[in-house]
């Protein structure tokens, strides 16, 4: 059975966050540190950081999200059927470039997820964050951005809440939580890689956002 894109990226996250677990030096090295990369021009941490995470709730928490909307956007990025039932009016741009894409967006979502820390920690080199957050983040609201009013169902929620609703409660929290929260989590890291997955996928494809605007408008009721 042919393994999807997906299911790799959450497999080599496993492997490598579960070998980091054990070996201190293999996780420093691999860890996002602004200073180290700004001034020692270790490049490759924007993205081994994205492979390694805190422990096995931080691990388990991230790929279960990634499974689960990863797998989603891989279907209508790379699969025609799928594409062509959600969006009739445009021609599938092919398989080799669905695949492209949802690189792009994971490793976007990774790369500009990091942006806010080098901004703010640049010069501290004591500050380090690891995870694959931003890039989930990215996935997550793209994948609201596509389907707003599927239902989401959260931990201990036994109700669907459609999606444009947690996708929006969400943008709220991590933007004031990465203005006023003072954590260890890096609350800044998911509100870009969210925006990046959104801005992305409109830059691709303007449409979608006037498709996200008309099925809003006719599951509230104005169309």
């Amino acid at each position: 059975m042919e393994l999807s894109l997906n299911t790799i990226i959450v497999g080599i996250n496993v492997l490598v966050s579960l070998a980091a677990f054990n070996n201190r030096g293999l996780r420093s090295r691999l860890m996002y540190n602004p200073y180290q990369v700004k001034h020692r021009k270790q490049y490759y941490r924007v993205v081994t950081h994205a492979f390694i995470h805190a422990d096995f709730m931080h691990l388990f928490f991230n790929m279960y999200v990634l499974w689960s909307f990863g797998g989603l956007i891989e279907s209508i990025f790379t699969e025609k059927e799928v594409f062509d039932y959600l969006f009739p009016e445009l021609e599938f741009w092919g398989k080799s470039t669905g695949y492209l894409n949802f690189v792009l967006l994971y490793f976007g979502g990774v790369i500009f997820a990091t942006l806010p820390s080098m901004r703010k920690h640049g010069d501290n080199p004591g500050y380090n964050s690891l995870g694959a957050s931003g890039a989930v983040s990215s996935i997550v609201l793209a994948a609201i951005l596509l389907m707003p009013t599927m239902d989401i169902y959260i931990f201990f929620i036994p109700i669907g809440i459609p999606a444009f609703i947690v996708g929006a409660a969400y943008l709220a929290y991590e933007y004031y939580m990465s203005r006023y929260a003072q954590t260890r989590i890096a609350h800044d890291a998911h509100y870009v890689g969210a925006i990046f997955g959104l801005v992305f996928l409109l830059i691709l494809k303007p449409y979608f956002g006037l498709r996200f605007l008309e099925l809003i408008g006719s599951f509230v009721g104005l169309a």
